[in-house]
């Protein structure tokens, strides 16, 4: 009798254990679910306001103040040619008016080398570079690359010319030349600016960027012949032409000589 009661003791004692053990895990399980988790330490950046264009703005297009906002950069990564708000509070209201040399997209900071004041000059001379000139010529399809030159693009002008053969009996000799490289387009027609992602633009004038001393070479050149344009890649536009010095009609010009082009005067 005395052995059942001491079995039926051990095991109350073991099942208290047991109660006790598993209050305890509960009470701690309770407690650790109620504990939030501690949020990790953010860094700080430091920022600035930067002036950025609100919306598209286009090549020759006239800034108004609708057309620019002061968006929060990082100031680690802000260019010291952004226009910030610490700095000219007032820029919303002082680049408005400004003529875009070249186009913006929304978001891109506003940069003062890339707007011009026009002062009531018209478009063309606003966007001139300082102590370029701007030109025209006439092109067809045929001397202008079949249409596919576009403003922005840099192409190479060529002179084809005929010249008298000193040998009477044989016919005119065919020369052409380059006479300018690596030069900007400014326009075709009037449109100085690509629309609508169009890849040829047919004009029957094109607008050219040129120095004061390539002006008269350009000038005399087309009552010497027939003027074509051929386009540069993008890769090569920057490349540095080896050139000869020359001489034509008092005009000092550089040119690439390309070579004879009549095969009528290669005769045995």
């Amino acid at each position: 009798m005395w052995k059942v009661k001491r079995m039926n003791r051990a095991r109350i004692l073991v099942l208290a254990i047991a109660l006790g053990a598993g209050g305890v895990a509960a009470y701690l399980v309770s407690g650790y679910g109620d504990r939030s988790p501690a949020n990790p330490p953010t860094t700080q950046f430091e920022t600035v306001d930067v002036l950025v264009a609100k919306s598209d703005i286009n090549l020759g297009q006239t800034v108004k103040p609708e057309d620019l906002q002061w968006q929060t950069w990082p100031a680690a990564t802000a260019s010291s040619s952004f226009i910030r708000r610490s700095d000219r509070p007032d820029a919303t209201t002082q680049v408005a008016g400004s003529i875009a040399r070249a186009p913006f997209i929304a978001g891109e900071p506003i940069r003062d080398q890339k707007l011009v004041k026009a002062d009531g000059s018209g478009f063309m001379a606003a966007i001139l570079p300082t102590g370029m000139r701007a030109i025209s010529t006439d092109i067809s399809p045929e001397t202008a690359a079949g249409g596919f030159i576009l403003p922005n693009d840099r192409v190479d002008v060529i002179l084809t010319r005929r010249e008298k053969n000193p040998r009477p009996a044989l016919p005119d000799v065919v020369v052409s030349e380059v006479i300018l490289s690596n030069i900007r387009v400014l326009a075709i027609d009037q449109a100085p600016k690509e629309k609508d992602g169009q890849s040829a633009v047919i004009g029957k004038t094109v607008t050219l960027e040129l120095k004061p001393e390539q002006i008269a070479t350009l000038a005399a050149s087309r009552q010497a012949g027939t003027l074509s344009l051929a386009l540069r890649s993008i890769t090569d536009a920057n490349a540095v032409e080896a050139d000869d010095r020359v001489r034509t009609r008092g005009v000092s010009i550089n040119i690439v000589r390309y070579g004879v082009a009549n095969p009528q005067t290669i005769q045995k």
